[in-house]
C-alpha cells in the first residue's frame, strides 16, 4: 500500500515506474512478436494434418516460455544479465556474447518504445484504473504492430482478448469510455472496415484488407469509443498511403504489393488514446 500511495501522490515517480515496467514488458513482447506467429504456424499445420487424416508430427514444446531464451545462431542459453532491456544490448555492443553474431537493433527498439509509451501513458492518465487499461492497450498495440510488420498477421490470440477486455473495462466502470460508447465502437469498428473490404473487392476483385484489421479496429472501438473511430481511420489511411507511396518511390515496395495496415491502425489508435485529435481544427486567439 505504501508504494501505491506514493505512486498516487507523485506523478514523476509514477512515470518512472511505468517506464521501467514498460521496458520489462517490452522484453517479453519481443518474445511474443517472435514466437506467437511460429506457434500459430505449428497449430495450423497440426489442424491441417487432422483434416487430411494424417498422423500428427511429434515436435518439441514451443510456447511463449518454452524453451528458455537462447541464441538463435548457436543455441546457447541466454544468461539473465544478458537479458536486461536495452542495457544488455548496449553492453554487448549489439553482438551475442556466445558467438559474436549480430543481434538485431529491433530488440532494444521494441523495449525502449514500450517503455517510453508506458511512461507517456502514466503522464497522461495518472494513477488509477484508466492507466491500467491504457497500459494493457499500449502493450497489445506494440505487439500487434510488429507482428503485422513481420508476417502480415494480426493474431486472434491478441485482438479478440483485447476486444473483450475493452468491453470488460467499460462494464467495470474503469474504462476509458462509457459502456454504450464501447459497445457501439466495437460494432462500428468491425463493420466499417468490413464494408470497405467488400466495396473494394466488388470494385477490383482484390482483397484490400485482412480480417485481422476489422478485429483490431473493433478492439480500438471497444477501448476508445465510437467517437474515436473517424480519427483513427483517417489518420491511419493517410499515413498508410503516404508510407506506401514513399516505399514505392524508394523501390522497397512493389506497386500493388501487399502492405500491412495494422501498424498504422495501432499507431493512430495509440495517438487517439493519448488525446491527440487531428479532426478538431486548431484555432488561435481571435
Amino acid at each position: 500500500m505504501q508504494l501505491a500511495d506514493a505512486l498516487a501522490a507523485s506523478t514523476p515517480l509514477l512515470i518512472v515506474c511505468a517506464g521501467a515496467l514498460g521496458l520489462l514488458v517490452g522484453s517479453f513482447l519481443n518474445v511474443v512478436i517472435y514466437r506467437l506467429p511460429k506457434i500459430m504456424e505449428r497449430r495450423w499445420q497440426q489442424e491441417a494434418r487432422e483434416i487430411l487424416a494424417l498422423e500428427p508430427v511429434e515436435q518439441p514444446p514451443f510456447t511463449l516460455n518454452k524453451p528458455a531464451s537462447r541464441c538463435q545462431a548457436c543455441g546457447v542459453p541466454i544468461k539473465p544479465w544478458q537479458n536486461i532491456p536495452v542495457v544488455s544490448w548496449l553492453a554487448l555492443r549489439g553482438r551475442a556474447a556466445c558467438c559474436g553474431v549480430s543481434i538485431s537493433a529491433r530488440y532494444p527498439v521494441v523495449e525502449l518504445l514500450t517503455g517510453l509509451m508506458s511512461a507517456a501513458a502514466a503522464w497522461h492518465f495518472g494513477y488509477g484504473w484508466p492507466l491500467a487499461g491504457a497500459l494493457l492497450l499500449t502493450w497489445a498495440l506494440v505487439a500487434l504492430a510488429f507482428i503485422d510488420l513481420d508476417t502480415q498477421l494480426l493474431p486472434d490470440d491478441i485482438t479478440l482478448p483485447l476486444l473483450w477486455l475493452g468491453l470488460l473495462f467499460a462494464v467495470h466502470g474503469g474504462g476509458l469510455v462509457p459502456l454504450h460508447s464501447a459497445v457501439i465502437g466495437a460494432i462500428a469498428g468491425y463493420l466499417v472496415l468490413w464494408l470497405v473490404f467488400w466495396a473494394f473487392k466488388l470494385a477490383t476483385g482484390k482483397e484490400g484488407l485482412g480480417y485481422g484489421d476489422f478485429k483490431l479496429l473493433a478492439a480500438l472501438g471497444a477501448w476508445l469509443g465510437w467517437a474515436a473511430l473517424p480519427q483513427i481511420i483517417l489518420l491511419s489511411s493517410i499515413v498508410g498511403a503516404v508510407s506506401g507511396i514513399a516505399l514505392i518511390a524508394l523501390k522497397r515496395q512493389q506497386r500493388g504489393g501487399a502492405m500491412p495496415f495494422g501498424p498504422f491502425l495501432a499507431a493512430a489508435g495509440w495517438l487517439a488514446l493519448m488525446g491527440v485529435d487531428v479532426l478538431t481544427p486548431v484555432t488561435g486567439p481571435r
